[in-house]
C-alpha cells in the first residue's frame, strides 16, 4: 500500500514508455503532447471560448462573454450580426445594460427585469428604462400584473406592485412570521374575573371604550392594508398577483426542525486557520416541505390548497413489495382528511408549482409532484372553490425527469387561445410535446418518434415552435422549426455537432453557438431558414492548440448482454502499441451524455485521450445506462442498481475492443471522476478479471452518505429501499481488489465529500489491501480548478496506465511484478 499527496508527487515526470514497449509516433511531430501542457489553463492555451450569447432588444448587437485576451476571467463583448470586430464593453458601458433576463408584455413593447436587487421598466420602442425601486434590500421575481397595468415583485418576503402611470407602490401582502397575537382568555375563572372587575370600577370601564374605539378606528384604516398573515414557522415564496388582482398565491416552506449538515474542513485557507463548511444533509435525512396558498382579497381570508383527491396519492412504489415484513404505520399527508367511513390511508407528500395563469386570468393551472418523485400531475386550478381537476399524470415506478420535464415544472404554458396548455412527457419512452384542452380534457402528441424534444418555445406570434432535439443522431442537437398545431419539423441548422441557438428579436436570424467534436464552441449567425449558410462571429482557439491534429472520435454502436445498443466514442491508434493496451473512460452523471458529435464538457479529458492514442492506446467513451440522449428507458437502467447495468455497458465495451480490435484482454484499464469514479470503483472491486487498472476520481463509495436530491430518485431511501444500497455502495465489496487502484479526490469536495474517500481508505486497510494509492488536493472542490492539480492528478493517472497496461508488470492473473 502506499498513501501519497499532490504535496509530494512521486514522479514529476514520466519516461514515454516502459522497458519492452515501443512509442508510437505522435500524429504531429511539432505538437507533441504532454500532461503539462493539456492540463495548463485553457484560457491560455486551449483560448477563451464565447458563452451566454445574447441579443440586444434592437437585434442590432449580440453580446457574449468571452476571453481572447487569456485573463484570469472572461469578460462581456459585443459583436454585429454582420460580424463587426468584437469589442470588450466597459464596466461603465454595463452598468447601462439592461439585464438579458427579464418578463415581457404580451405585446413585446416593454420589459421588467431585475439588475443588482432593483427592479427596471424597459420601453423597447424608446428604449427608455425606469427605475422601479432603488432600496438596499433585494427586490426580486418582476412580472407584469393587472392586466399588465401594474409591475409586481417582491421584497422581504412580501408582494408589492408599482403602477406606471402614477409611480404609486402598493403593498399587496402583509406576511409575518410567528403566531397571531392572542385574544382574550377563554377560561371560564378568567372570563368572571374580567366582568367583575368592568362592574365594579368605572375608570376599568372607560378605558375599555377609549380602547374599543381605538379598535374600531384602526379596523377602518386597515382596511386600505393587506390582512396581515401569521406564517409561524413557515416561509413564503413564489408570491404571484392573479391578472384580475383578486387573489395572491404563494408557496409555503417548512423547513426540517432539525436539520442536520455534513461539516466539510478547509485546511489551506488565507486565516492559518481551519475553517470548516457546512454543506448539506445525506440521503433519507427530513426534507423541506411546500403548501400552496392562496389569499383572496376579496373576501379577506386565506386558504391552503388540499389534494387529497389527487388520482394515485395513495399509490405506493412498487419497490415496497420487496419488504412484505416490514411495517407500515398509515402516515397521511399534512393535508390529508380521509372519509369518516374510510380507514386512513398513506398518502405521499406532494409539492405545487405554479400556478400558470392564461392572459385573460381566467383559468389557471399547477404542475404537482409527488415527493418521491413517482408522480407528476398537471392540474386545472379553481382559486375560488380551491378546487383541482386532473388534466394529466405522468407516472414512473422509477422516477420522473427527462428534457423539458426536470425535477420542478418543467417547460410548460399555454397556448394563445387561453384553453389549453403545452408540456413534455415521456409518456411513449422519449420527451416529447404535447398540448391538453383545460374544458374538454383532450390530449394531443404534437411530436412523436424514438427521438427526444429537449427544448421548445413559442414564436412571437404563436404560430410556430422552436426546437431543440436529436432527431438525426443521439449524438446531433439540431434547431427546428414547426406549426403550433403540430406537423413536419423543418430542420434550420445543418452542420453535424450541437447548436445552442437564440433567435433574434424580429426572428429573422438564429444566433448559434456550435462546436463539433474535435472544433471547440464558437459563435455563429445564419438566417432563419433551411440550408442557411454559417457566418462565422468568433475565433477563438490559440496557434499553440490549433498547431496539434486534435481527433475526431468515432461514434460507434455495441451489444450489451442484454441485447441493448449501446453508443460509445472510440478512439483508435494508427499505430496500435505492441502490448495492445486500452482504456475506457467513464463520464460523471447527474444526467449526461458524452458518445456525442460536439466539444466535450470533458475536453482534458478528451485532450488526454489523444495522448493516450499517440502512446499506441485504444480508448473507449461509453455513454452507459443512465446517460441522457436515449429516452426514459436509458435514462432509468439504473433504477434500484447503481453498478448493475452501467457497469456492465463497460464490461461489454471491454468485450467488444478485444473482440473486434484486437484489444488485450489483460490490459484494459478504466477511470472517471464522480459518477465514473464510482463506476470505476464497481469495476475494480468486482470485475478484477476485466480491469487491471482503475482511476478513481472524486467518488462516490457509499451512496447512504450523498444527498438526497440525487439519490432518492434512483435508490429510494436507505432506510426504506436497504437492498438498493447495499448493491449499489462499493465500499460493501472493497474486498474483490486485485488490480492496481488509484484514488484521487479534493479535500474541499462539498459534492461527494472528502469523508467519503476517507472511510472506504480505512475499509481497505482493514481488508490488509496493499495496491492502491490516494492522492489528496487540499484546495480543490468537486470540479477541480487549479492547472496544478489536473496536472499532478493525470500524471499520477497516465503513470498508473503506462505501468500497469504497458509495463512489464502487466502480467497474466490481475496481480503486477511490483508488487502493488
Amino acid at each position: 500500500m502506499r498513501f501519497s499527496s499532490a504535496l509530494s508527487l512521486l514522479a514529476t515526470g514520466l519516461l514515454p514508455v516502459l522497458a519492452g514497449a515501443q512509442t508510437p509516433a505522435s500524429p504531429s511531430a511539432l505538437a507533441p503532447l504532454t500532461v503539462d501542457k493539456i492540463m495548463r489553463d485553457p484560457a491560455q492555451w486551449l483560448g477563451g471560448l464565447p458563452s451566454a450569447p445574447y441579443w440586444s432588444e434592437d437585434g442590432k448587437r449580440i453580446y457574449f462573454q468571452w476571453n481572447p485576451d487569456r485573463a484570469r476571467r472572461d469578460s462581456l463583448y459585443e459583436t454585429t450580426p454582420a460580424g463587426a470586430a468584437p469589442r470588450k464593453i466597459s464596466l461603465a458601458e454595463q452598468r447601462q445594460l439592461p439585464s438579458p433576463r427579464g418578463e415581457y408584455d404580451e405585446a413585446r413593447t416593454r420589459k421588467v427585469y431585475e439588475k443588482d436587487g432593483d427592479i427596471y421598466l424597459l420601453d423597447l420602442k424608446s428604449g427608455r428604462t425606469r427605475r422601479v425601486t432603488n432600496t438596499a434590500e433585494r427586490e426580486t421575481e418582476p412580472a407584469f400584473a393587472l392586466q399588465e397595468k401594474l409591475i409586481s415583485y417582491s421584497r422581504a418576503g412580501n408582494l408589492f406592485t408599482w403602477d406606471p402611470a402614477t409611480g404609486e407602490t402598493t403593498q399587496r401582502t402583509d406576511f409575518r412570521r410567528g403566531q397571531a397575537p392572542a385574544g382574550p382568555s377563554s377560561d371560564k375563572s378568567e372570563k368572571y374575573l374580567r366582568e367583575q372587575q368592568l362592574a365594579l370600577f368605572q375608570v376599568i370601564r372607560e378605558r375599555q371604550q377609549d380602547r374599543l374605539a381605538r379598535e374600531r378606528q384602526q379596523k377602518a384604516l386597515a382596511r386600505l392594508r393587506p390582512k396581515a398573515i401569521y406564517l409561524g414557522t413557515q416561509t413564503v415564496e413564489n408570491l404571484q398577483l392573479s391578472p384580475d388582482g383578486r387573489y395572491v398565491t404563494y408557496s409555503l416552506v417548512q423547513s426540517p426542525a432539525a436539520d442536520k449538515v455534513a461539516i466539510v474542513p478547509a485546511f489551506v485557507t488565507a486565516s492559518g486557520f481551519t475553517e470548516d463548511l457546512n454543506t448539506r444533509n445525506k440521503v433519507g435525512a427530513p426534507q423541506t416541505a411546500y403548501e400552496l396558498g392562496i389569499y383572496d382579497i376579496a373576501r379577506d381570508t386565506t386558504f391552503k390548497l388540499g389534494y387529497q383527491e389527487l388520482k394515485g396519492l395513495d399509490e405506493q412504489p412498487a419497490y415496497r413489495k420487496d419488504y412484505p415484513l416490514k411495517a407500515k404505520a398509515p402516515v397521511p399527508a399534512a393535508d390529508a382528511k380521509p372519509a369518516k367511513d374510510k380507514p386512513a390511508t398513506e398518502l405521499r407528500r406532494v409539492i405545487p408549482y405554479g400556478p400558470f395563469w392564461n392572459r385573460s386570468g381566467e383559468r389557471a393551472f399547477l404542475v404537482i409532484r409527488s415527493t418521491d418523485n413517482k408522480d407528476r400531475w398537471i392540474v386545472s386550478l379553481d382559486p375560488t372553490t380551491q378546487k383541482i381537476s386532473l388534466l394529466d399524470r405522468q407516472r414512473d415506478e422509477a422516477w420522473i425527469n427527462g428534457p423539458g420535464i426536470g425535477y420542478e415544472a418543467g417547460n410548460v404554458g399555454w397556448l394563445p387561445d387561453g384553453r389549453r396548455i403545452w408540456f413534455q412527457s415521456e409518456e411513449t419512452g422519449y420527451s416529447h410535446l404535447y398540448t391538453v384542452d383545460v374544458t374538454s380534457g383532450q390530449k394531443k402528441a404534437l411530436t412523436s418518434g424514438n427521438f427526444e424534444v429537449q427544448q421548445a418555445r413559442l414564436s412571437k406570434d404563436k404560430k410556430t415552435w422552436f426546437l431543440t432535439a436529436n432527431k438525426t443522431h443521439p449524438g446531433e442537437q439540431h434547431f427546428y422549426r414547426m406549426p403550433v398545431e403540430g406537423g413536419a419539423l423543418t430542420q434550420l441548422t445543418s452542420r453535424p455537432g450541437a447548436h445552442e441557438v437564440t433567435v433574434s428579436p424580429d426572428e429573422k436570424t438564429l444566433l448559434v453557438r456550435y462546436s463539433y467534436a474535435n472544433k471547440p464552441w464558437e459563435l455563429f449567425v445564419l438566417d432563419n431558414k433551411p440550408g442557411a449558410k454559417y457566418r462565422q462571429l468568433t475565433h477563438s482557439t490559440t496557434k499553440e492548440f490549433e498547431s496539434y491534429p486534435w481527433r475526431d472520435p468515432e461514434v460507434v454502436t455495441f451489444k450489451a448482454q442484454d441485447g441493448a445498443s449501446v453508443y460509445a466514442r472510440l478512439y483508435r491508434p494508427q499505430q496500435p502499441d505492441p502490448t495492445r493496451p486500452a482504456v475506457i473512460f467513464v463520464h460523471g452523471a447527474g444526467y449526461l451524455q458524452n458518445a456525442h458529435k460536439w466539444w466535450s464538457q470533458y475536453f482534458r479529458e478528451y485532450m488526454f485521450h489523444n495522448l493516450l492514442v499517440d502512446r499506441g492506446y485504444t480508448v473507449l467513451d461509453v455513454d452507459y445506462r443512465g446517460s441522457a440522449g436515449y429516452g426514459r428507458d436509458w435514462r432509468t437502467g439504473i433504477y434500484r442498481y447503481m453498478g448493475g447495468k452501467d457497469l456492465q455497458d463497460q464490461v461489454d465495451g471491454a468485450k467488444m475492443l478485444v473482440e473486434k480490435y484486437g484489444v488485450d484482454p489483460q490490459r484494459i484499464g478504466i477511470y472517471g471522476g464522480s459518477y465514473g469514479g464510482f463506476i470505476t470503483l464497481m469495476a475494480m472491486f468486482t470485475q478484477p478479471e476485466v480491469f487491471r487498472a482503475g482511476g478513481a476520481l472524486r467518488s462516490v463509495t457509499d451512496w447512504a452518505h450523498y444527498n438526497h436530491g440525487y439519490t432518492d430518485n434512483i435508490l429510494n431511501e436507505p432506510y426504506n429501499d436497504s437492498i438498493a444500497y447495499a448493491r449499489s455502495s462499493p465500499i460493501n465489496y472493497a474486498a474483490g481488489l486485485k488490480g492496481a487502484l488509484l484514488m484521487c479526490h479534493g479535500m474541499v469536495d462539498t459534492n461527494v465529500h472528502f469523508q467519503d474517500i476517507v472511510r472506504l481508505t480505512q475499509r481497505l486497510i482493514e481488508l490488509k489491501k496493499e495496491n492502491w494509492e490516494l492522492a489528496v488536493y487540499p484546495v480543490e472542490d468537486h470540479g477541480f480548478v487549479e492547472p496544478s492539480s489536473w496536472t499532478d492528478e493525470y500524471k499520477r493517472i497516465l503513470k498508473l496506465f503506462e505501468t500497469n497496461l504497458r509495463g512489464q508488470s502487466a502480467a497474466p492473473g490481475g496481480s503486477s511484478s511490483t508488487g502493488r
